[in-house]
């Protein structure tokens, strides 16, 4: 497989790159409806574009344990005019979908990336159109499914186990068609996982690194970071969110999905200067 990923979705991989998360729909776990009608998910959309956002990862169904089931026409009436307006402002778009006529409608729409949260296990169609279109893909790590993953969180290990299942959900892609440089993974923290279990996943990200494609690391207000800090309110778990993120970009991640574009953005670039080793990139101010 890939060793040393240089380029993903025409994107240089040359620094961490941002994701902003924009659902479009009324259940989502920390951002509720704020986006839920289609003109304000896409004055959301233009300011994360603003704020320096790489990716919009754009989604209709919500996948929080116990979220209601959502049809792809459902899921494409609510998307679908949120990419196509986004894409005409020049936006880089990943579709966030479990579903193969969402993923053809969407790409059809302008989006350019997929992201799976079944590592396009869940629909039959999904792997066959995904290596058709020959576009970039995201494999995320799930067990089950977004209504049952919480029982499936049994592990004797969960890195050796997560590695093994998520290299393997690679292999049925490559199998499949689906080419290597195509491929992002994405180790799906709370997603089968509890507590700690993410907490260890999060200390292997360089394992995950190290299977050789783009690694993207979705870890945004999660429950268990909530956890460690004592915050219940996902919505005021940026703080969080950013100290997990640098650590997984330290350890060599290279994708960050979050809500927050413009603290991550801002936070990645200070971490950037300090990490250079070059005098020259230094900010000196005089302000104190």
């Amino acid at each position: 497989m890939l060793t040393h990923p240089h380029i993903w979705a025409g994107l240089a991989l040359t620094r961490p790159l941002v994701m902003g998360i924009l659902n479009v729909t009324p259940d989502s776990f920390s951002d509720g409806a704020s986006h839920a009608a289609a003109d304000t998910a896409i004055a959301a959309g233009v300011k994360m574009l603003a704020e320096g956002a790489d990716i919009l990862d754009i989604g209709g169904e919500s996948t929080r344990p116990g979220a209601a089931l959502v049809s792809p026409d459902q899921e494409q009436a609510r998307i679908l005019p949120v990419i196509n307006a986004l894409a005409a402002h020049g936006a880089v778009i990943s579709v966030d979908t479990r579903h193969a006529a969402t993923m053809a409608a969407a790409l059809d729409a302008g989006a350019r990336i997929i992201n799976d949260v079944s590592a396009l296990a869940h629909d039959p169609a999904a792997l066959a159109l995904v290596a058709a279109r020959g576009c970039p893909v995201v494999l995320m790590h799930m067990r089950g499914t977004p209504g049952t993953m919480n029982d499936h969180a049994v592990y004797e290990n969960v890195v050796t186990e997560v590695l093994a299942e998520l290299a393997a959900a690679r292999d049925r892609a490559v199998a499949a068609g689906i080419r290597p440089e195509n491929i992002a993974l994405d180790p799906g923290f709370g997603f089968a996982k509890r507590g700690a279990q993410n907490t260890a996943l999060l200390r292997a990200t360089g394992q995950f690194a190290a299977l050789g494609h783009p690694l993207l690391i979705g870890l945004s207000r999660k429950r268990f970071l909530g956890e460690i800090s004592g915050e219940a309110d996902p919505a005021r778990r940026d703080p969080e969110s950013l100290a997990a993120a640098l650590f997984a970009v330290g350890l060599g991640a290279h994708i960050l999905r979050v809500h927050d574009v413009g603290g991550t953005v801002r936070a990645l670039r200070v971490w950037q200067i300090l990490n250079a080793r070059d005098e020259r990139n230094l900010i000196v101010r005089d302000d104190g």
